[in-house]
């Protein structure tokens, strides 16, 4: 009988492993490096967000409206950063991309690249690959993209800052030569270690990182 109910323990154990895996798995947060992340993926995380009309009468909860000068200053900015060079962006324009980028719609890529170089891995191509079809998608083409390149804390700042602006750059060259992508449409930005992911982890592979982001700006972008 002992035999019997060690084998039973042992069988239950082994289902919690197992359903245990299988929820860290569907409800972990995809990134580029996992098998399990696709072309769909990509285009709801980037997919703007509904926008339902305002309507007169009772509203089931509170509206709101954007403001039309935010809206046009922020279009207006957008317009002066399209087909820069990653460089040329000053400090400011940077801070201000990513005080744009924080209510649009995006998606964090882990993007491995070869040793202190802008060279994409060969296990990473495929999510490269993955991110060209989802960007040339019906729902996203023609919309402004900000790429921007994150690296952890290793290093000094000049070093990281310039490793991911070449990082960006690469993704940028790599989506332009082999899916047709505007280059204006694509607008690269390197943070290098200054906007960690996981702060309390400086050093994780989580903070190595490209973010895609739809500034939802199709009035400036190419059709």
């Amino acid at each position: 009988m002992s035999k019997i109910s060690a084998t039973k323990g042992l069988t239950a154990i082994l289902s919690i492993m197992t359903i245990g895996t299988a929820l860290s798995v569907g409800t972990g947060t995809a990134r580029a490096g996992d098998d399990n992340v696709t072309e769909d993926q990509i285009v709801r995380a980037l997919a703007p967000a509904e926008k339902k009309p305002l309507t007169r009468g009772l509203s089931v909860g509170p509206q709101t409206q954007t403001d039309p000068a935010a809206a046009a200053a922020e279009t207006k900015f957008v317009q002066t950063i399209r087909g820069r060079n990653t460089r040329s962006l000053s400090i400011t324009e940077r801070e201000e991309i990513a005080t744009i980028v924080k209510d649009k719609p995006k998606i964090d890529l882990e993007i491995n690249f070869d040793y202190n170089s802008a060279d994409i891995s060969a296990k990473s191509l495929p999510s490269v690959q993955a991110l060209g079809r989802a960007l040339t998608n019906v729902d996203l083409k023609g919309s402004t993209f900000v790429v921007a390149g994150h690296t952890d804390a290793a290093g000094g700042e000049a070093y990281n800052q310039d490793l991911s602006e070449r990082r960006a750059d690469s993704i940028k060259r790599y989506l332009v030569d082999k899916y047709g992508i505007n280059g204006s449409d694509l607008v690269t930005v390197g943070y290098g270690k200054t906007k960690l992911k996981d702060p309390s982890q400086p050093m994780a592979e989580v903070n190595r990182r490209v973010q895609v982001v739809n500034m939802e700006n199709k009035a400036t972008a190419s059709k």
